[in-house]
């Protein structure tokens, strides 16, 4: 067969229409020389696209993704770039007739529930620790650190104000951050006013709960109404939302009292931001890990009563770690992200980053619950006894990674 088949295709498919064109009867529209980006007539065919490419430019990429390619690969893709694949990229990804805010969730819901099983606790029960009732310490490092559930005993029975805690927050803010570089934006006069607010409400009787008056911060992925939220990067330091993120709404709805918007790695990678590398109070010569760097340094110093972080493989729990906090991060689905910046939807979780466990319930007990703005959160119950004893609990770990570094006597001793 002298045709090619690619040939054969051509000229079929052109008569195909041309008949088609003929029944109609009409005649045939004027066909534009150039046609769109991301609509090519057959591949290889279409204008080129995009800006020019050498192979210095796969050469400079190939660092990026750690794949190297031959020089001869290198070249052919460097020849036919603008011609075959920045065509397909513009295709997926180019010019957009209708803008989508980044905040939209995706129409279907992923569930990793699997049919016929049943999750997380029957019924809901929280049973706090009980008060003890020590005297409130005339140290304000002493009630800096201690946990929310004691700060809360001291604010609902009025030996501690929302104001003067909230003071002591902002002068340890002062003195520590310079060095810790935790905090993206301070919100200080609204946490002053909110504080003061917390106190007349208490004062009047009209306590919300425990997390009523307590300061506390959130990673800047989290939409706060007239507050910059820049996700730790550059391009959007000056992006400020119109709204609370869902998590942030809760909080306040619970009287808490918002302090700051904490540090992450740029878009949510690492622990290095616009404004340096967040540190770890304990090691300053370390970074506090990432990407919830900001809440991790900010809760084990006492700069904030509470913190939320954000996880989507590792960043809650890598920062608790290295800061030596409790990180919770919840089930997937349990906390709903909506107003929260986006890494992957079947994959991103919202949850406490506290100086104890029972701190971490009670606040994940105020943002859980679903949210009409993210399709994956659900109802979900929370069975909690903060003096329920420990026999019988089992903890899982890998004992090869006792043997190995950085692991160190304290995690390899046994209780």
């Amino acid at each position: 067969m002298s045709k090619s088949r690619r040939q054969f295709l051509s000229r079929a498919s052109a008569g195909v229409l041309l008949t088609a064109a003929a029944c109609r009867k009409e005649p045939a529209a004027p066909q534009s020389a150039e046609l769109p980006a991301g609509a090519p007539p057959a591949f290889g065919t279409s204008p080129d696209v995009g800006p020019p490419v050498s192979t210095g430019t796969f050469n400079e990429a190939e660092k990026l993704v750690q794949f190297n390619l031959t020089p001869q690969e290198r070249d052919q893709a460097a020849g036919n770039w603008r011609k075959s694949m920045a065509p397909l990229y513009e295709r997926r990804v180019g010019p957009r007739k209708l803008a989508i805010e980044p905040t939209v969730a995706p129409a279907t819901r992923w569930d990793p529930v699997l049919p016929g099983v049943s999750n997380g606790p029957k019924s809901d029960r929280f049973v706090r620790s009980k008060d003890a009732a020590p005297t409130l310490p005339s140290d304000d490092a002493a009630i800096a650190y201690a946990p929310v559930s004691q700060l809360s005993r001291w604010i609902e029975s009025r030996q501690l104000t929302s104001e003067r805690l909230t003071n002591i927050y902002l002068d340890r803010i002062a003195r520590f951050d310079p060095k810790l570089r935790c905090i993206i934006t301070l919100t200080r006069e609204q946490a002053l006013a909110e504080a003061r607010e917390a106190d007349r409400e208490i004062a009047s009787r009209s306590y919300r709960g425990p997390l009523h008056g307590i300061p506390f911060g959130v990673k800047d992925l989290l939409d706060t109404a007239d507050i910059p939220t820049t996700y730790g990067a550059e391009p959007y330091r000056n992006r400020v939302p119109t709204a609370d993120s869902a998590v942030v709404k809760r909080l306040r709805g619970a009287g808490a009292v918002l302090i700051a918007k904490l540090s992450l790695g740029a878009l949510a990678l690492n622990d290095i931001w616009f404004g340096g590398q967040t540190m770890n109070p304990w090691l300053l010569e370390e970074g506090a890990s990432g990407s919830s760097a900001g809440p991790g340094a900010a809760t084990a110093s006492a700069l904030v009563g509470f913190s939320i972080g954000s996880e989507t493989g590792g960043s809650i729990v890598s920062p608790s770690m290295r800061c030596g906090v409790t990180g919770l991060r919840p089930t997937y689905g349990r906390v709903p992200r909506t107003g929260a910046m986006t890494l992957c939807w079947s994959l991103d979780k919202l949850g406490p980053m506290t100086r104890g466990v029972e701190d971490g319930m009670l606040a994940l007990a105020a943002v859980s619950g679903p949210d009409a703005g993210d399709l994956a959160s659900v109802p979900a119950h929370l069975d909690f006894d903060a003096n329920a004893p420990i026999q019988g609990l089992r903890v899982g770990y890998f004992p090869g990674w006792m043997k190995e570094a950085p692991a160190t006597d304290a995690p390899r001793s046994k209780p």
